[in-house]
């Protein structure tokens, strides 16, 4: 099956969506902000133009400043 991702409003709606899975015996897990942050990361990785090149000197500036 394919996974589904609920965003609560708040604890009380996150703790109440909770026991409703447990109670219907639905496996769940709560995401970290680190694992919800990764597939984004990565779509706008996969979406990124590669076709551009950026010098050293361009990127030690940004850097920089």
């Amino acid at each position: 099956m394919r996974p589904v991702v609920i965003n609560p409003k708040n604890k009380e709606e996150l703790r109440f969506v909770s026991d409703l899975l447990k109670k219907l015996q639905i496996a769940s897990h709560v995401l970290t902000e680190d694992e919800v942050e990764d597939p984004g990361m990565s779509i706008l990785m996969s979406e990124t133009d590669r076709t551009k090149k950026v010098s050293r000197d361009t990127i030690m500036r940004k850097l920089k400043s």
